[in-house]
Order: C-alpha cells, then sequence, then structure tokens
C-alpha cells in the first residue's frame, strides 16, 4: 500500500493560559493520500484550525505546545525540520488559505506582489518573471482583467475576489497539499459555490491534496472524499464521505446530520439540534467529552474515554455504544 502524502500521528497542542492548560488538540491521528480531499468538520473550537496550524507549526510556543509522535509529509519528518526547513515547506510543498482573506492579505502590498512572492522566494523567479506568472494565476481562479487588477490592492477587491486571490497564491507554487481554513466564510451562498467549485476543479487538475476545514455539512457532501469529525479537541469518527452521510456511528455526527436539512427528507420534518454547548477545554468531564450532551450516554460513558476504533472498511469511530444513525 503506497504511503499516505501527509501521515499524523498523535498530534497534541496545548496553551498555557491564566486558567491552566487547554488542550485544544488531543492525540489526533489521520492520513491524506495524494490528491485526495479530506474533510475535518466540527463545530466552533472542536479543534479543527489549530490541528492545521500544529501541522504546519504556525502556533507560537509558548503559549502554545506542539506534540506529536509523528507528522510525515512526502516521506519527510516535519518534526526534525528546523525553523528554516519547515518555513521552505509552507507555501511551496503545502500552501494554506486561511479563514479571513481581508486579515490574511497585506493591506500595504498590491495583490500582483502577494501573488508573485511565493514564486520569488521559493523558486528564485526574478519579480518581472513572477509577476507575469501571477497575472495567469489570477486569469485561471476567474479575475477579470488580471492585467490590470494586478496592482489593486486588497480593499478594492470584493469579499469574493479576496478569496480567489487567496486561492492563487496558494497554487502559485503548485504544492502538493492545500490546507483551505473556512474558505468561504462571510461569503454569500452563491459566491460560496463559486469558490468551492473552483477550488475543487483547480486541485482535481493539478492532482493536489485538499484538506478542507469547515462546520458546513453540504459543503462536506458535495466536496469531500473523506470525513474526519472533531469534538473537544478529539477525532470522534472518521471514514469515507459516502459512508460518514449514509450510516454515521457516532451521536455527534448523528446529531449533526440530524441538525442540516436534506433534500431527500420529507417536507415539514423539523431539524432536530444537539442539545447543550461545547465542554469548556480547561474542565473537560471525566469519560468521554460528549456525554453531558449525548441522549445515548451510558454509565460507562462517565468512567472511560472511548478511543478510536475500526467499525468498518476505513470506518472509524469513538464511542462504547453500537450507534446507527
Amino acid at each position: 500500500m503506497a504511503e499516505p502524502l501527509l501521515s499524523v500521528r498523535g498530534l497534541s497542542t496545548s496553551f498555557r493560559g491564566e486558567g491552566g492548560v487547554v488542550r485544544a488538540v488531543d492525540d489526533v491521528s489521520f492520513d491524506v493520500a495524494a490528491g485526495e480531499t479530506v474533510a475535518i468538520v466540527g463545530e466552533s473550537g472542536s479543534g479543527k484550525s489549530v490541528t492545521a496550524l500544529s501541522v504546519l507549526r504556525l502556533i507560537p510556543e509558548p503559549p502554545g505546545r506542539i506534540e506529536a509522535k509523528a507528522v510525515r509529509f512526502a516521506g519527510r519528518d516535519l518534526g526534525a525540520l528546523d525553523a528554516s526547513g519547515i518555513q521552505a515547506l509552507r507555501g511551496n510543498d503545502i500552501a494554506m488559505i486561511f479563514q479571513e482573506p481581508m486579515s490574511s492579505l497585506n493591506p500595504a502590498l498590491t495583490v500582483g506582489m502577494q501573488v508573485a512572492e511565493p514564486l520569488n522566494r521559493h523558486r528564485g523567479m526574478p519579480w518581472p518573471e513572477a509577476l507575469a506568472e501571477a497575472t495567469a494565476l489570477l486569469r485561471k481562479v476567474q479575475i477579470a482583467d488580471p492585467d490590470r487588477r494586478l496592482a489593486s490592492y486588497p480593499h478594492q477587491f470584493s469579499g469574493g475576489m479576496r478569496q480567489r486571490v487567496m486561492i492563487a497564491m496558494a497554487l502559485a507554487c503548485r504544492p502538493k497539499l492545500i490546507i483551505a481554513d473556512e474558505p468561504t466564510t462571510a461569503l454569500d451562498v452563491t459566491v460560496q459555490a463559486q469558490i468551492l467549485e473552483l477550488l475543487k476543479t483547480l486541485t482535481r487538475e493539478s492532482g493536489t491534496a485538499l484538506i478542507l476545514i469547515t462546520h458546513d455539512l453540504g459543503v462536506v457532501a458535495r466536496y469531500a472524499d473523506r470525513v474526519c469529525v472533531m469534538y473537544a479537541g478529539r477525532l470522534v469518527e472518521t471514514g469515507p464521505a459516502r459512508t460518514i452521510y449514509e450510516t454515521p456511528r457516532h451521536p455527534y455526527t448523528v446529531g449533526l446530520m440530524a441538525s442540516i436539512p436534506r433534500l431527500d427528507e420529507e417536507i415539514g420534518r423539523r431539524l432536530v439540534p444537539i442539545e447543550g454547548q461545547p465542554p469548556d477545554l480547561s474542565a473537560l468531564p471525566p469519560g468521554c467529552a460528549f456525554r453531558p450532551r449525548c441522549p445515548r450516554a451510558v454509565a460507562r460513558c462517565e468512567r472511560e474515554r472511548p478511543a478510536l476504533e475500526p467499525i468498518g472498511p476505513d470506518h472509524h469511530k469513538a464511542c462504547w455504544n453500537d450507534v446507527r444513525g
């Protein structure tokens, strides 16, 4: 069996503050194959973004602390890389599309300079050549009149156009993996669909793997090959997207599915929200973190925390009950 492009084993990230230690990511393991789209889903605060930032070592230390048994990318041990080594990887072999393009783009630099910078820095491309390639990239992400817009600044673009610029930057060096952190936040529904279709098309054409971080299960159903469901910093269910949608096996996943509208459900069906609130990560309850909100909890859930165990082909869950959604 071929080695995965990205292999993460036992990743944990904690933050020390006045209230003590908060474990934002707790013993997370997953793989991403070349050309595959893997979605990481869960409520706000579940640890999705921190997981991605930890892989690229973008968490400031201190106050953060990243630990892992192994993080390997294309056969290389990322944990063994020094600061210059990981910087050479970011934006080159692994690119990231951040959640808020307005705060991620530099307001003092033109869009052309920002799209061309990875080519100049990582590929040693002279600036005139890099700017010419930046024009081609803006055209590729469907920005009209790219020759003229090259000299524009981020504030002169709409939200959807800024997100297209972020995608162009991510594609500049033809990375093997793109991490997209909530790439459609604050965009209207029509623009969301355009951005996601563009991202999926471009990654499919280039054979680039994609980690899609989102809380939108509709996005996951349409674009993901595999799904990782996170709750309170841990993976609670993983598997092929079709399997997760047709037969979710963790109560939290079942609750997420029940809380979204579906076209294949009868008219008038009421959505069922998940009761309660996500837990305080600095004071997690013993046993299963989802137990206080779980309608199927048993006594064992209060005493023991379940591990992620296989329940089918490439399908894993962390639950003591035989839940069938």
